[in-house]
């Protein structure tokens, strides 16, 4: 938001300076992000008279002058603007003036021959405006030496301010006047209030075809207007602030938006079809030519005013150019329109429109304001361009904007952390405009002003929807907080942002004013970063990448087909506004995008790759709905080495990657399983579930089934893995103590057992590791034989026992007795007999 400091001065009666002002605002909350000194920029420039001017000797289109600037001979200039004659006074640059429209410090030249001493300048060039036709042409009295600056009365600061979304009224001169006189910084100046009588009907009429376009809305018509430049305070305030001066009915609408925060749009009478404008919502295949020079197809979401020909403006964003006033203009039809702020929103992000209109409408204007800125607005325009005024056009509902809202003087202190006596904190809600209606030992409750749209009072006594002061949306009771849901159920009146009114008292009185105080320390050495649940994440990243695997971040969506191809894809999981039409879906899985990944990489001749990623999963729409997985997959074959030849990846390499991320996690691998029930997406029976007992699913690997590998573009092999690192048990908290180291050497037996080859090697080494836990410290499949030497339907599994004795040397007749118990376990878990 910018202004100018004469700007503000015409609705805030002060004698503070510059300084203070700036300092006050970013006291109160109204940060300053800069001051730009004008006086400063164009101090250097001066006015001058060309004395002489004629054709430059080796150009066409330029010409040499002499110019008095007042002081010393007549300098040389070499200049190209059309309006350049001997007799005309404007403004010149000397040697070493930065010239702020074009970027560049003059310096002394020759220009084809001829010397160029210094710079006529035009208002562009000077930063002025975007006229650059010719050199500003000053009338014939400008006297010649004197400062531009103070000729044209250019010294007047312009003040930036950032501005919150919750702070609609400070987006106007008007409302940062009130928060400036509330500091004590002055007196707010009363808006005047212009009595119009009207002479004729209005020729137009509101029609409000749909309530979602606009809930209300005033108009009036002023015939007889000549149309032309706007006064030069009024340019001149507008082009401080990086607006564009059109004409004075333009500029009157755009002194409204910014000086009081409300935005107006005015019609040509005679440009409009018919005698109605309705306010209605778009419909399919409409469009608008803009007055920014574009044109917009628009939506069904979208609310317009149109009249008989069709669309001609984007209510409360843009108007159209078909129906914009010119300077043939000579009867105008002035609007002021209440909007929904969530859908002028929509709409300017949908078209990508950013306008001063938007920003304010979006952030909510002020309720009551439309009649008495309609009132002023045509007062302005008669003033400026003459004309009489017609009646007011007028359609839809007043915003029912009155509210309260109570603020407890304790929570000044409680949450505020300042000592404030209640006196001061009425008296400084009153002059914010706030007007105390109850006043108590302990609380005073206001009536919230229309322009304060972020202080509500959410519910009174209605258990099903509260209104919203915002534009009419309503707020669900699912919404408050549980205290104040059970409340409003009640019945009871459920005051909301109580903390809004302490925000007001606090910045007002100076937040610099809190005394600051330190976070109590609750330990000497402070808590780890990371609890061990997001520890694991890092050290689980750090595994994969350790065996090769590029670390990816993808996105969490992808398109809806693709999506499908990997688990379920429920509606709520569609994304209703995506940022890409092939991002709409919620992914099942991170594997999905690590494989769209591989198969660009493939596409571009790399197609052996390892990617990974700890990413998101997303199932449903419930709090454990998304899933943290560290996934990876390998596409192509092993790398070729002298020690092995290359081969195809299978579901084991995968299997491998995963066990290695479960391992460095804590899990311990004796307690895992495996079994055959992956998911659709990898190749059955080339593909696994790792669980920690028969319930908890811990990981799942294999190779990717070959539709999907099909689906996806990827021709060669392909394997992934998932691991679940929610579901990963969090370790056991032990004391730290020294290892436990036998004493006594271990002792390694190998067994070989003939099985029905549809029994899983894991029954065989689950049974074999319970044979006798006391003894058995590890049990490992080392080979697996089936051939035509063995019985049809049968094969070899060969096992490799480990046994560590803890109390003395292990004999043959112990070794022999644990031996007997690991067969008679195996046959029994598995009908398996020993091979000779």
């Amino acid at each position: 938001m910018k202004f100018t400091l004469s700007w503000l001065r015409a609705h805030l009666e002060t004698e503070a300076t510059l300084d203070q002002i700036t300092t006050t605002l970013s006291t109160i909350g109204l940060e300053v992000e800069g001051v730009e000194d004008r006086a400063a920029a164009l101090a250097g420039f001066r006015i001058a008279e060309v004395v002489e001017a004629e054709q430059h000797p080796n150009a066409d289109r330029l010409r040499a002058l002499k110019v008095n600037t007042g002081e010393g001979p007549l300098l040389s200039v070499v200049c190209g603007a059309p309006n350049a004659r001997a007799g005309m006074r404007g403004v010149v640059a000397l040697p070493g003036a930065f010239i702020p429209g074009t970027g560049i410090t003059l310096k002394k030249g020759e220009i084809r021959g001829v010397a160029s001493e210094a710079m006529m300048l035009s208002a562009r060039e000077m930063g002025l405006g975007d006229d650059h036709s010719g050199i500003i042409d000053l009338p014939a009295d400008a006297p010649i030496g004197m400062a531009y600056v103070a000729y044209a009365k250019l010294g007047d600061p312009v003040i930036e301010i950032a501005v919150t979304p919750n702070r609609g009224d400070a987006l106007s001169v008007h409302g940062v006047a009130r928060d400036l006189a509330a500091a004590g910084l002055g007196r707010l100046k009363p808006l005047p209030s212009p009595v119009i009588t009207p002479a004729y009907a209005s020729p137009l009429t509101w029609e409000i075809a749909d309530p979602q376009a606009c809930t209300y809305v005033l108009g009036r018509a002023i015939r007889g207007v000549t149309n032309g430049p706007s006064p030069q305070w009024l340019q001149d305030w507008l082009t401080a602030i990086g607006q564009r001066p059109i004409n004075a009915l333009v500029d009157v609408t755009n002194l409204y938006c910014f000086g009081l925060g409300r935005p107006l749009h005015v019609f040509d009478v005679a440009k409009v079809q018919d005698t109605t404008l309705t306010m209605r919502m778009a419909r399919a295949g409409e469009t608008l030519e803009a007055l920014n020079g574009k044109t917009y197809a628009l939506t069904e979401e979208d609310g317009v005013i149109a009249d008989a020909a069709g669309p001609e403006a984007l209510g409360g964003i843009i108007g159209g150019a078909p129906t914009g006033c010119d300077e043939t203009t000579t009867e105008c039809f002035i609007e002021c329109a209440i909007f929904d702020p969530v859908r002028i929103a929509l709409s300017g992000r949908r078209h990508a429109v950013t306008t001063d209109a938007r920003s304010r409408f979006e952030r909510g204007v002020d309720q009551d304001l439309p009649r008495l800125a309609l009132e002023m607005a045509t007062a302005t325009m008669i003033e400026l361009c003459g004309g009489e005024a017609s009646e007011i056009s007028e359609a839809g509902t007043p915003p029912v904007w009155q509210r309260q809202a109570t603020l407890r003087f304790a929570r000044l202190a409680e949450l505020g952390g300042a000592t404030v006596l209640p006196d001061e904190a009425v008296a400084i809600l009153e002059h914010l405009g706030f007007v105390a209606s109850h006043r108590d030992a302990g609380s005073v409750t206001v009536a919230v002003p229309p322009w304060r749209n972020d202080v509500a009072q959410v519910a009174s006594g209605n258990a099903d929807a509260a209104l919203d002061p915002r534009g009419g949306i309503l707020v669900q009771p699912a919404d408050l907080s549980p205290e104040r849901a059970t409340a409003a159920a009640a019945g009871c009146a459920v005051i909301e942002h109580e903390a809004d009114l302490i925000e007001e008292v606090l910045r007002i009185r100076g937040l610099d004013a809190i005394a600051p105080l330190s976070l109590p320390v609750a330990s000497p050495v402070p808590p780890a970063a990371l609890s061990p649940r997001q520890a694991r994440q890092g050290l689980a990243r750090r595994v994969i990448a350790a065996r090769g695997m590029m670390d990816c971040v993808t996105y969490g969506f992808l398109d809806h087909a693709t999506a499908a191809l990997f688990g379920d894809t429920p509606a709520s999981l569609r994304l209703e506004n995506p940022i890409a039409a092939d991002l709409d879906q919620m992914r099942p899985t991170p594997v999905a995008s690590l494989l769209l990944a591989a198969a660009r990489n493939a596409a571009r001749g790399h197609a052996a790759v390892a990617l990974c990623e700890i990413g998101g999963a997303y199932r449903h729409t419930g709090i454990d709905g998304q899933l943290t997985l560290a996934c990876g997959i390998r596409t192509g074959e092993t790398p070729r080495h002298w020690a092995a030849p290359a081969r195809a990846l299978d579901a084991f390499d995968a299997k491998a990657d995963a066990l290695a991320v479960l391992a460095a996690l804590g899990v311990p691998m004796a307690a895992l399983s495996a079994t055959a029930d992956a998911p659709g997406f990898y190749h059955p029976g080339r593909s696994g579930v790792l669980r920690q007992g028969p319930k908890t699913v811990l990981a799942t690997f294999g190779e990717v089934h070959p539709r999907i590998a099909a689906a996806l573009d990827l021709t060669g092999p392909a394997v992934a893995f998932e691991v679940f690192l929610d579901a990963i048990p969090d370790p056991k908290r032990r004391k730290k103590s020294a290892p436990d180291l036998a004493p006594f050497q271990p002792v390694r037996r190998d067994f070989a057992f003939l099985v029905d080859a549809a029994t899983p090697a894991e029954t065989l080494l689950r049974a074999a590791r319970g044979a006798d836990r006391a003894l058995i410290t590890d049990v490992a499949l080392f080979d697996r034989y089936a051939g035509d030497k063995l019985p049809e339907g049968k094969i070899s599994l060969a096992i490799d026992v480990t046994l560590q004795p803890r109390e003395a040397t292990l004999t043959d007749a112990a070794i022999e007795a644990v031996a007997q118990k690991i067969i008679a376990a195996v046959v029994k878990a598995t009908g398996a007999t020993l091979r000779a």
